[in-house]
């Protein structure tokens, strides 16, 4: 579950940081796995500035280029040359300054530099949309619209947001904490704040709108059900911040209307479902079950037979909406609804849960309702829901609330005595701050003698019904750090906690690879200095010197096992031994400004043939996919499947690519530059990786994912793709897993072609693709949707032409 700071902070006052409030929210019980940064536009549009092009000549010695002076707040103007064509003085554009990092919305990021274009001085970069981030567009510079001073930071007229987000790992009992209420709640007990509830009014009808009445057939299942009308609605983009909100916490936007009922789940807690008033047939609304092997198709176009007990929101024509779990695809809002009635109910956990688990169906509101939702929130969130549907939709609301609710949940009384409270928590707790902590966590305390009290507890808290759990709520906030160890403690069971052994992970590898006819390699650490000195890539100031050194040639401590083990190569290949398999695990040192640091690594050579020439086929050198085939399985063995790869074209390497998990770099594997086989003395080339082998032992994972296999069958469709030759296979499978959703299985490239029969500049990729439905036999309709979707995001981002 994601929190957002920012939002927080319109509940409470926050003076601490990100970091302090994660370690005060797992110290209480609330898990804080990750603490992430997010901008709403990478790097956050910092050094681009609002400029105002007081000039603009055409550049003498380029038909197509200008030079504009620009005014960005600064005593003199800037020179920038501009290659736009609809720059003209007096426009207001935007201006990215030199040493300003632009990251484009495709291609990687890069910081803009003071140059001299075709003789004339450039100092910044008057930016198109695409160029920083916010948007596609290349057909020019952003001309805007403003009466901000020039100079603005642009962050401003974007509405740029920066945010921290809080990955809190729920644990199931703790429903109430499922929102940024719950959250705020939890602070407020734990630095002695208040919180600020956000402000509703009472709904006034605007104007008339469709009559409509409510039956709830089942009040087991659902206590409660509210609801309103609002008309004349435009639905649309949601502003900025809300669109901002949502993707701070992994959301994309849909539409105002519906994004307004996620901003409510997540802000408040309580789901919300908006219905098409006008696709209510009868105008009337029943809550009750319908009979087992009833079809219902959901909004993600699936037919689904019913169980028969899960609950349904009907009309009298037949089921709308799996109640709580999933939306139906005839009554939902569209960009033509201008009409709706917007739910706001309290169903049965149970009833949800066993709903949810039949159809498979996991969604946001299900989490938080079948861990149980609080049955007092329903017409508060309808009010505030309103308000926004109000400010942001134009809506109108035409009815009075409907709220059946004919028997309120009472709250929870329970019991405690303070001699249980001490002997449970292992200390003295004093009665006055008791009941000081359970008041802030909204917990009455009344009856009180000098043996306990009685504790009224609301029934959001669905975790807090026995006096033990009671006693928990006063232990999580008094802190269990400052519960004093006993001199002796005991334990009557012990639980398994399996710790890495890395020398067994090492030794499983090391069979791997010597099962594969790797042999394995140990060399010196101590290594020439003339590597650091001369290759290019490593610093020399970091090398660590040997004060007694025995030679020049072990002059210093290695910082990587490249050129030891060159040295193994050149002396094997200069005795005639050129078909090369190795490995090395070894460990690496540096200087550092604390001191030194030193790492364990992982090396593979390859280098010659992979098979010697025999009567049944001729030999055939090393290739890059030889050693990257090896560093997957590598990857596979120890159970690491998130690593991202790019392209790199630095020494130690002619060409190839780096390895990285989140912003930590892995390792690189390629083939090696001709400069560094020359240092070493090495005549003919060599392929390497290098991983990090102590981050590899820290994410590595003795645990391996099983699913059952599906019940339907595969089916693959082909697809041949023209595209530039720059564009990497990595590239076009990330376009490929997105836009084809879960379907898709498997991709694969079974060809490659490049030559006359194409464009210059030009390759053609074979791709195949397998796709596959967990749930149901897949139908021609569904995977022509697929593939149709494949292809525009292939001609769409990565500009393929799909050959027939």
């Amino acid at each position: 579950m994601k929190i957002s700071i920012n939002r927080l902070k319109q509940y409470i006052h926050l003076t601490e940081t990100p970091e302090e409030i994660a370690a005060l929210l797992t110290r209480s019980g609330l898990e804080v796995e990750a603490v992430e940064e997010f901008q709403s536009v990478p790097g956050g549009l910092e050094g681009i500035v609002i400029g105002e092009v007081l000039t603009c000549e055409k550049h003498p010695d380029a038909d197509k280029l200008s030079i504009t002076t620009v005014d960005i707040g600064k005593e003199t103007p800037s020179q920038i040359v501009c290659g736009a064509s609809n720059v003209a003085a007096g426009q207001k554009v935007v201006v990215a300054t030199v040493g300003a990092m632009l990251y484009p919305t495709e291609g990687e990021p890069f910081e803009i530099k003071k140059a001299k274009i075709r003789g004339q001085v450039s100092e910044g970069m008057i930016c198109a949309e695409d160029e920083i981030g916010i948007g596609t567009s290349h057909a020019g510079i952003m001309v805007l619209d403003t009466d901000l001073p020039n100079g603005t930071p642009a962050s401003e007229y974007f509405e740029i947001s920066n945010d921290s987000i809080l990955e809190i790992g729920l644990t199931p009992n703790r429903a109430d904490a499922a929102s940024h209420l719950g959250v705020a709640r939890d602070l407020e007990a734990l630095l002695h704040r208040p919180i600020c509830l956000p402000e509703t009014q009472e709904l006034k009808i605007e104007k008339s709108g469709p009559a409509i009445s409510v039956e709830v057939k089942d009040p087991l299942d659902c206590p409660r059900y509210a609801g309103v009308v609002v008309t004349d609605l435009k639905v649309g983009p949601s502003p900025q911040w809300l669109q901002n909100f949502l993707r701070s916490l992994d959301l994309e936007p849909i539409n105002n209307v519906v994004d307004i009922t996620n901003f409510i789940l997540h802000d408040l807690g309580q789901p919300l479902h908006a219905f098409d008033a006008e696709k209510i047939s009868d105008g009337k609304i029943i809550v009750g079950k319908l009979p087992k092997g009833t079809p219902f198709v959901t909004l993600d176009e699936k037919e689904r037979k019913l169980s028969g007990e899960e609950l349904m929101i009907c009309d009298p024509n037949g089921g709308m909406c799996i109640a709580g779990i999933f939306g139906g695809k005839g009554s939902g809002v569209s960009d033509q609804t201008t009409t709706i009635f917007l739910e706001s109910a309290y169903f049965s956990p149970d009833v949800i849960r066993k709903g949810s688990q039949f159809h498979g169906l996991k969604t946001d509101a299900s989490f938080r309702f079948e861990r149980g939702t609080d049955p007092n929130m329903p017409v508060f969130a309808l009010k505030k829901a309103v308000a926004l549907l109000q400010e942001i939709a134009g809506g109108k609301v035409s009815s009075e609330i409907i709220d059946v609710y004919p028997n309120p949940i009472p709250d929870f009384e329970i019991d405690v005595e303070y001699g249980h409270v001490d002997r449970l928590i292992g200390k003295k707790i004093e009665p006055k701050e008791v009941k000081s902590i359970l008041e802030s966590l909204d917990i009455q305390v009344v009856n009180e003698t000098e043996k306990g009290f009685k504790a009224i507890v609301k029934p959001y808290r669905v975790d807090v019904t026995r006096e033990a759990d009671i006693i928990e709520e006063i232990l999580r906030i008094h802190g269990f750090h400052q519960v004093e160890l006993s001199e002796n403690l005991r334990t009557d069971y012990l639980a398994e906690h399996p710790v890495k052994d890395l020398n067994k992970l090492q030794y499983r590898l090391t069979e791997m690879l010597a099962g594969q006819g790797y042999f394995e390699l140990i060399t010196n650490s101590l290594t020439k200095p003339q590597y650091a000195e001369k290759s290019g890539y490593l610093d020399p100031k970091l090398s660590v010197e040997i004060y007694n050194k025995l030679s020049e040639d072990l002059g210093v401590m290695r910082q990587t096992l490249l050129f030891s083990g060159l040295e193994v190569m050149a002396h094997n290949i200069n005795r005639r031994q050129t078909d090369l398999k190795a490995f090395e695990f070894g460990t690496v040192y540096q200087k550092t400004a604390e001191g030194y640091k030193e790492g364990r690594r992982l090396a593979l050579f390859h280098s010659g043939d992979r098979s010697s020439e025999s009567w049944l086929d001729v030999s055939k050198p090393f290739a890059f996919a030889d050693l990257y085939a090896t560093v997957e399985k590598i990857l596979e063995r120890l159970n690491i499947d998130n690593a991202q790869i790019h392209v790199i074209e630095s020494a130690p390497l002619a060409y190839g690519l780096e390895l990285k998990l989140g912003e930590k770099v892995l390792g690189i594997v390629g083939l090696v530059d001709d400069k560094i086989l020359k240092l070493a003395e090495v005549r003919q080339d060599v392929w390497y990786a290098e991983l990090d082998w102590d981050l590899l032992c820290k994410k590595a994972s003795g645990l391996k994912k099983y699913q059952e296999i599906s019940k339907f069958p595969e089916v693959r469709r082909d697809l041949s793709l023209v595209i530039d030759k720059a564009i990497t296979y990595e590239q076009v499978k990330s376009v490929a897993e997105k836009a084809g959703g879960k379907l898709v299985k498997r991709i694969g490239c079974f060809d490659v072609y490049q030559g006359d029969k194409i464009d210059s500049g030009k390759k053609a990729y074979a791709l195949s693709f397998i796709l596959q439905d967990s749930e149901n036999t897949l139908t021609d309709k569904v995977i022509d949707k697929t593939m149709s979707k494949l292809i525009q995001a292939f001609q769409d981002q990565v500009g393929a032409v799909i050959r027939s």
